[in-house]
């Protein structure tokens, strides 16, 4: 008898809860071990937008007759790039019945920990690993579990909502809603799963000592590890090596496949006041902050290697093409790279892939960021559903992508259908307004500033973002217009 399409579970009967209260402050931690099975088939939705003007349509892949097809979700099925808001409710109650506390979670497929389930499962899962949406400006999304194979579903609310409990004896009851039942044909019988649930008090002063920081995902602001050579991504990939000698250019670029950057409206966008490094004091400077995305919309990765100046800190880059089997055809001198010895940085950063400015209400430039060198990494899942988009990059972040000061030669990659973004919230790298007048101003994201770049068009490398900048000299304000709804 085949599976159903899909499957809800509980991994375990009984799980332990740990709180952790420090006067009205009460974290509540647990894993409920649920999971989603998918059948015979994989379980695959896209998600996907033209613009940021229309809305998300959402479709999901079903096989008939051994040929795959899109069957079209109800409109307002998918409202963003997070997952499916509300697919399941949570209910937990005390030992006499009674509802302690109620919530839902929304469920995406994508899982770190995606495993097999069954012998005949397939021995891999192409599916990516990260939900994504992060980003408010996301195009498309791929969500997806391997047949056989099985999803966490998260069972922690975004809320205090946990707090309520006490040490004690609880039932929580997982239950997919009625509307995904009916979409994905999961039977009534395995759409449900209960678990005892023990909460126990553990003292606050663990709680503080295991308790890792919450990582900001998807952007360059977490840049630990950096300049260890052991770990980074090429120590244990070899694709991620750069080629054993500085490559023979071309003097015309090939024809095929090209990565095609475009740059995404900057998002995330703050003001801060300025503090002298030495004192820790103010120092009367207004700041713009600023998420910039910068992403491959091509039919080929862009891939550059640097290759070390003997005896200094700078290696010249070269950018690689290939044919449409992945062979490689050629190379291109693209710039440079510059080791960055600060401290949050320590990685070979790439001279020639963004630039960032603030213009005035005519377009006319008025401050240029500092930010002027990049680390690539595939930070954003901005579209996964174009074709020959990386589901599954392994160099998404800092730690892991740019090399040490010890090596002679470094590759950095951006996939197709990824997206590297930087946070500008530094002094140097945000937009200093101290001195400007109030008023409509543009901070434009511009992809391959230089043309160094090989790629398939070069029209699409700007996007501009409209703030406008008010108040006092000694109190500015900041008003960030939607575009098409979108506040990120």
């Amino acid at each position: 008898m085949a599976p159903p399409p899909l499957s809800f579970v509980a991994a375990a009967k009984t799980v332990t809860a740990e709180r952790y209260a420090d006067g009205d402050d009460v974290y509540v931690y647990f894993d409920l071990g649920l999971h989603v099975i998918a059948g015979k088939d994989p379980f695959e939705i896209r998600a996907t937008r033209k613009g940021y003007d229309s809305p998300i349509v959402a479709t999901r892949t079903v096989v008939k007759n051994g040929k795959r097809t899109q069957a079209v979700l109800p409109l307002g099925t998918v409202r963003d790039f997070t997952g499916l808001k509300d697919f399941t409710t949570i209910t937990i109650t005390d030992k006499a019945g009674k509802v302690v506390t109620s919530y839902k979670t929304a469920f995406c497929a994508n899982s770190y920990s995606s495993g097999r389930t069954r012998r005949d499962a397939p021995a891999t899962n192409p599916y990516p690993t990260r939900c994504g949406g992060e980003n408010p400006f996301t195009l498309g999304a791929v969500w997806g579990i391997q047949a056989g194979w099985d999803a966490a579903v998260p069972d922690q609310p975004n809320s205090t909502t946990l707090a309520k409990l006490k040490a004690g004896k609880y039932t929580a009851t997982a239950t997919v809603n009625a509307k995904y039942t009916k979409l994905f044909g999961i039977p009534a019988k395995q759409a449900s799963a209960k678990v005892a649930l023990n909460v126990v008090d553990v003292k606050f002063s663990s709680f503080a000592k295991k308790k890792p920081a919450a990582p900001a995902a998807g952007v360059h602001d977490l840049h630990h590890g950096e300049g260890d050579a052991s770990r980074q991504v090429s120590s244990f990939l070899p694709e991620f090596r750069a080629a054993a000698a500085r490559p023979k250019t071309v003097k015309t670029v090939p024809a095929g496949p090209k990565p095609d950057l475009k740059s995404l409206p900057a998002w995330g966008i703050s003001l801060s006041e300025g503090v002298n490094e030495k004192t820790g004091k103010p120092d009367g400077k207004t700041y713009v902050n600023f998420g910039a995305t910068v992403w491959n919309a091509g039919t080929s990765p862009l891939l550059v290697d640097g290759f070390r100046r003997t005896g200094t800190e700078v290696m010249d880059a070269y950018q690689y093409f290939f044919d449409a089997k992945g062979k490689q055809v050629g190379s291109k001198a693209a710039g440079t790279m510059q080791w960055d010895p600060r401290e949050g940085h320590l990685h070979w950063h790439f001279t020639d892939f963004a630039q960032y400015n603030l213009l005035a209400a005519d377009k006319k430039l008025v401050v240029h960021s500092g930010k002027e060198a990049f680390c690539l990494a595939n930070t954003d899942a901005v579209d996964y559903t174009i074709k020959g988009a990386k589901w599954r990059p392994d160099n998404t972040d800092l730690a892991t992508s740019c090399g040490a000061n010890t090596v002679v030669a470094v590759r950095e990659v951006l996939d197709i259908g990824n997206g590297d973004t930087y946070s500008q919230d530094r002094p140097g790298q945000s937009f200093d307004i101290t001195k400007l007048k109030n008023g409509t101003y543009y901070i434009q994201v511009l992809a391959n500033p230089s043309k160094k770049l090989a790629e398939t068009s070069t029209t699409n490398n700007s996007a501009l973002r409209k703030i406008v900048i008010g108040g006092t000299a000694t109190k500015r304000t900041l008003t960030v217009p939607k575009v098409n709804g979108i506040t990120g």
